[in-house]
């Protein structure tokens, strides 16, 4: 389950992309990818049916730059670490060239935002 501080660190990205969308359009892309959270049993089941799969990032940027085909990150807060299947994940899309990071914090997250959006394209 998602824990609230990741949450509320995930809001912030999200409030500070919809200002920055005047210096960077792109930013209108960034999205998340609902696989956190808790679920019934039943619900949990429809949605793994309909392509839900575990350890996949929580934020996609889909925008190419430099050498990469877009920007994934697994946001975490505190002292919360990956799982395996998270770790599995992120490289799985490194090697299929995709950058995809584990950031800790929304702070860290929008300069990883920033710094990859001031790539070439």
């Amino acid at each position: 389950m998602r824990n609230q501080y990741e949450a509320k660190d995930q809001e912030a990205i999200f409030a500070w992309a919809k200002i920055r969308e005047s210096v960077y359009p792109e930013l209108k892309l960034l999205h998340h990818i609902p696989n956190g959270g808790s679920r019934n049993k039943i619900e949990g089941a429809n949605l793994k049916r309909q392509g839900v799969k575990a350890g996949v990032p929580d934020i996609y940027l889909p925008v190419p730059r430099g050498k990469y085909h877009g920007l994934y990150i697994e946001l975490k807060h505190g002292k919360n670490k990956l799982s395996d299947l998270q770790r599995e994940w992120l490289a799985w899309l490194n090697d299929q060239g995709y950058l995809a990071l584990c950031i800790h914090g929304w702070e860290d997250a929008i300069k990883s935002i920033e710094n990859y959006l001031k790539q070439q394209r």
